[in-house]
């Protein structure tokens, strides 16, 4: 068992109708000037924004706005966000959205409280010595941003993706409204979930033994994720199975599945790239390159990948761990495309040529700082194979 520090600073406020505690929760904070960001036009088209506005207007609050998040979060609209900030006199980050509108939002709490640019946080120039609180109203159960210590942001200047992690910037609160997610497209809620899986996943793979009681936990949350994800494939308004992926997207995320175990992180590092080059949708990305990451490093712990195939997908032990490992990779691929998800690179709508592959090794690479991976520490030649072995 590994030493650790867990540290969850969030407060949650879960259920219906609590976007309408938006409003005290800031004025809890002694903040008088709010920056409300947002992303694309669900927001205003569903009411939320308006209810949102009402709560902080009861709270005898002031706002600025600042819309037009995307997904893979953009570094011109956190310096833009930034400015504001500083010019309105902002002194708390309302994010109302999914991860990146969060993600965003916490890029400008940075820049807002201290000189420089905030792109040296992310290309590990620095740290951060501040930050304002940031605070989420979440809409769509995914990245688990609204109680992470990390944000992820696309610098268009060579479309890099890179994520920066501080606990200066753990959302202060997070209010969670399962029906406010029941409206998304199957394939979003799919990504979702994919996302969500892989937050944990990405903790549970690795060489050491770990604790019984965070793998347990780690398990459990898995298998309740892939089975409200499939209930959701056909009931995309049930409440219940909302309610468990939402919560389970906070928990996946905020530490929790990693208490005393390492950590692999090397499928989100090769899905970054691939965000950054093709903006593609993360949990669709994951999971086109997940299994063949797992099949070029299993060999390196198969008893783990086997515990997963056993006390995740449920399937029986074969006749020996890389059997039961093997089997369980396949088993996953068929969940991911249960959902819809792509598989492969080209089932993601991308075909990289053999140059494009190169690029992108070469960039992860240099994210890594030359490589990384606690299952099997990966470098560039590694990860160009991996990548055409997605293809």
């Amino acid at each position: 068992m590994n030493n650790f520090t867990y540290y969850t600073p969030t407060k949650v406020v879960f259920g219906r109708g609590s976007e309408g505690q938006t409003g005290a929760l800031v004025r809890e904070r002694g903040c008088k000037k709010v920056l409300l960001h947002y992303g694309g036009g669900s927001a205003v088209r569903s009411g939320l924004l308006d209810r949102v506005k009402d709560s902080l207007r009861e709270a005898g609050l002031e706002w600025t706005e600042l819309g037009g998040a995307l997904p893979n979060p953009r570094l011109s609209l956190v310096r833009e966000g930034v400015d504001l900030c500083r010019r309105e006199g902002v002194d708390f980050l309302l994010a109302v959205g999914g991860g990146s509108v969060i993600d965003s939002a916490k890029a400008m709490a940075y820049g807002a409280a201290e000189e420089g640019d905030v792109w040296d946080l992310y290309c590990g120039k620095r740290q951060a010595r501040a930050a304002l609180p940031v605070g989420a109203v979440l809409t769509i159960a995914a990245a688990g941003s609204e109680m992470s210590d990390s944000s992820v942001i696309t610098n268009e200047d060579g479309w890099i993706k890179r994520g920066y992690s501080s606990d200066l910037c753990r959302p202060v609160f997070a209010v969670m409204n399962p029906e406010l997610t029941m409206t998304l497209p199957v394939y979003q809620t799919a990504c979702g979930c994919t996302d969500i899986l892989m937050h944990t996943m990405e903790r549970y793979f690795h060489p050491e033994a770990g604790m019984a009681l965070t793998d347990s936990l780690a398990e459990a949350l898995m298998r309740t994720v892939m089975e409200s994800a499939r209930v959701l494939t056909k009931e995309p308004e049930n409440y219940e199975a909302r309610a468990e992926v939402m919560w389970a997207g906070s928990l996946s995320h905020n530490g929790l599945t990693g208490c005393g175990a390492g950590g692999d992180w090397m499928t989100h590092k090769l899905e970054h790239e691939l965000g950054g080059l093709y903006d593609v949708a993360h949990g669709a990305g994951l999971a086109a390159v997940w299994g063949s990451w797992a099949r070029y490093v299993y060999r390196f712990c198969p008893e783990r990948f086997a515990r997963f195939a056993v006390h995740v997908l449920g399937l029986p032990a074969g006749a020996d761990a890389e059997e039961t490992a093997l089997r369980g990779i396949g088993a996953m691929e068929d969940f991911y495309r249960e959902l819809g998800m792509p598989t492969s690179l080209r089932e993601l709508g991308v075909a990289p040529t053999e140059a494009e592959l190169a690029l992108l090794a070469r960039k992860c690479a240099a994210a890594c700082r030359g490589g990384g991976g606690a299952v099997r520490r990966l470098e560039e030649a590694d990860l160009a194979a991996i990548y055409r072995m997605a293809l």
